[in-house]
């Protein structure tokens, strides 16, 4: 008998020890990490008033493509919300010129178009335009490419415009599929 009661209490301190670690494992689960507390906030955004189209830091898009791909270099900044805006132009052999006002967000592999340049010279903006993924294939590719040629390095920003753009000069080649 004796021995029986000796064995209880050792099976009580294991059992007491496995309820309170699985009551911290809850208590734990239940309280939100810091990063879910603070939800991401985008900054307020305006077009540039000033840009260039002459000083393009030339990206490659697309092997053979009849569009030439740049950045000014001037109009990028590395907001504080984690996402790097810029003017990006494309311009056809003709000379014709599209250009768009982007943001790429890295944590996220996203990207998002603010604005677009009319022909008069006036940005066009729309509040209603989304974050969307970025991807290879479609109207984000251009995007992707800049984020994996320069903007990004996984899911971090490369970091400030400078270093995002002499990375771009050293001609960072991906696969370009």
């Amino acid at each position: 008998m004796t021995s029986h009661f000796q064995c209880r209490p050792k099976w009580m301190a294991s059992a007491c020890a496995f309820a309170a670690l699985c009551t911290a494992a809850s208590i734990l689960q239940a309280q939100p990490s810091s990063l879910e507390e603070t939800a991401w906030v985008e900054s307020a955004v305006a077009p540039p008033t000033v840009f260039s189209t002459e000083a393009l830091q030339s990206f490659e898009v697309m092997k053979d493509s009849p569009l030439t791909y740049g950045v000014d270099p001037a109009s990028m900044i590395v907001g504080g919300d984690g996402v790097v805006r810029f003017v990006m132009v494309a311009r056809s052999a003709s000379g014709a010129l599209n250009v768009l006002y982007l943001g790429i967000r890295c944590a996220t592999a996203e990207t998002r178009t603010y604005a677009r340049l009319s022909d008069k010279g006036n940005w066009n903006t729309s509040s209603d335009v989304k974050w969307q993924a970025l991807s290879f294939r479609g109207p984000t590719r251009p995007a992707m490419m800049l984020a994996r040629q320069g903007v990004c390095e996984g899911r971090t920003i490369t970091g400030s415009p400078q270093k995002i753009l002499a990375t771009l000069k050293t001609d960072r080649r991906i696969d370009l599929r």
